[in-house]
């Protein structure tokens, strides 16, 4: 490369001096100081193009020794993780091998202790064998009936000590479970105090005299019959003095005909074109009113996110009853309680509060969908995208089996605080009586017993069996089946305590 520099620079000055001594017509003087010039100038050249060509040949050599060096870093890097892997390898034959003589070792040490419990099974076999020949010829038994005897036996004493165990492990459930129970269970109550008097539904409307009831009949019946076409209720109009009924299955109708009717009355103007005007009026006000319950009710228990669907129907349950408690105050007191219980168990306040507020939502639309309110309810809730477990509580509140979630059972317990707190609901004559006579037809299907008496409104259940039939164990036993089934066959609000009496009767006549 270092020729191909100079022999450029070289013609350079030959081409320079040429052309000058073609242009200029030099003399020898003039001629010999260009030459020596171009001469000293090649000689530059040439010192330069040595100093680069030396330069990057010094550049491409430390380049390659960089290079070079690199490489051998990367081989030694590699070598000695390969040398790594190789001492780990070692190391790990010689633990395998180690392992496989220990279980060689185990191995032979297992036969051999095989071979040794073989014998003595043989062993124990033949004194067993023997054994049970004297027993038989001791006891003059046949193998059957010795076994049957002693089955029996054994049944008996695991009978009396699960029994005994049943016995004591109730107990300390019970004082444990009871004194819990009854700090959440006031607390709740202390915190929530309700009017112990419950509203009631009216059906009936007072007359000031008993001569509006021609007016309200009309000639020839045309008022009533105005009335219950536009109201879709029954207006019954009997001996009652100053006293009209209304009847209607649904009942934000039976509330939109007593608002009407009341209002005919206190106007004095009845006749079917008026009785039309006052019923389309009442109606679109009650309707207006339905939502304004339900958002009031929502929000005493702070209760956000409600469908406009499911505020209509939580206000239609201002209108209905169940045992002459209002519903819409019941299922308030029930959110209310199983918001608290809730919060003693450490579970979320407001997801028992929802739960509690629309457990009874049903009760106002089951006269439009078939089912029980619990089902009605339910299905109401889903259609509009309430929570699962929301929706689930509300579906078994009335059913224990299918309480898979503490949701579910706060719920129900929170209702049935409700209902059976003092004067919270009245209970029907015929219902009650026939709910305690069959309690006690329930207790007479008991082997042993021998009277039954249902005390308390069916709280408490007074068994009395036969002394000579049945011990203090068979007792506890027999209580044990009535509560379970009293649980599975009877409804019965709150708990009933069932009591065994044995009864020794000592009879001595005097001659």
């Amino acid at each position: 490369m270092i020729e191909y520099v100079i022999a450029a620079v070289v013609g350079l000055a030959v081409g320079a001096l040429a052309m000058r001594l073609v242009g200029g017509g030099a003399s020898d003087a003039t001629l010999a100081q260009v030459r020596a010039e171009a001469e000293a100038e090649v000689k530059a050249a040439r010192v330069a193009a040595e100093q680069a060509v030396e330069k990057a040949a010094k550049a491409q050599v430390a380049e390659a020794e960089a290079e070079a060096k690199a490489r051998s870093e990367a081989l030694a890097a590699r070598e000695g993780r390969l040398a790594r892997r190789e001492e780990a390898f070692e190391a790990q034959q010689e633990d395998l091998k180690s392992r496989e003589g220990k279980l060689s070792k185990r191995e032979k040490d297992l036969g051999r202790r095989e071979r040794r419990i073989e014998k003595q099974e043989e062993s124990a076999q033949e004194a067993l064998t023997e054994a049970r020949t004297r027993l038989e010829e001791a006891a003059a038994l046949s193998p059957d009936e010795a076994r049957s005897l002693l089955m029996d036996e054994v049944r008996q004493e695991a009978r009396q000590k699960a029994i005994d165990d049943i016995r004591t492990i109730e107990q300390e459930a019970a004082a444990v479970a009871e004194e819990k129970a009854r700090t959440i269970v006031c607390a709740a109550i202390q915190r929530y105090a309700s009017e112990h008097v419950a509203d009631r539904t009216i059906t009936s409307v007072s007359l000031a005299s008993d001569d509006m009831k021609g007016r309200i009949i009309g000639r020839e019946g045309r008022n009533i019959r105005a009335f219950e076409s536009a109201t879709g209720c029954d207006l019954i109009i009997d001996d009652t003095p100053e006293t009209v009924i209304l009847s209607a299955f649904n009942p934000v109708r039976r509330e939109v005909g007593r608002l009407a009717l009341e209002q005919l009355l206190a106007d004095g103007r009845i006749h079917p074109a008026r009785i039309e005007e006052v019923v389309r009026r009442t109606a679109k006000d009650v309707e207006g009113s339905l939502r304004q319950y339900g958002e009031a009710a929502a929000l005493e228990l702070e209760i956000t996110g409600l469908h406009p669907e499911l505020l209509k129907a939580l206000g239609r349950l201002q209108f209905v009853s169940t045992f002459g408690q209002n519903a819409l105050r019941h299922s308030i007191e029930v959110g209310f309680l199983a918001g608290a219980m809730a919060s003693e168990l450490g579970l979320n306040p407001k997801n028992a509060r929802r739960a509690g507020l629309l457990h009874d939502i049903g009760r106002g639309v089951t006269h439009e969908t078939p089912g029980d309110h619990a089902e009605a309810g339910a299905a109401l809730l889903r259609k509009h995208g309430e929570q699962k477990n929301i929706v689930d509580a509300v579906a078994a509140h009335h059913d224990p089996k299918n309480q898979t979630t503490m949701l579910a059972q706060l719920v129900d317990a929170a209702n049935t605080l409700s209902a059976s707190r003092p004067g919270a609901r009245r209970e029907q004559l015929a219902s009650y009586v026939k709910r305690l006579e069959d309690l006690e037809a329930l207790c007479q299907e008991f082997e042993g017993v021998d009277r039954c008496f249902a005390l308390q409104s069916g709280a408490q259940l007074k068994v009395m069996v036969d002394n000579a039939r049945l011990s203090d164990r068979d007792a506890d036993l027999l209580a044990r089946d009535i509560a379970h089934r009293i649980e599975t066959e009877q409804a019965h609000p709150g708990d009933v305590t069932v009591s065994v009496v044995r009864i020794t009767r000592a009879v001595q006549y005097a001659r």
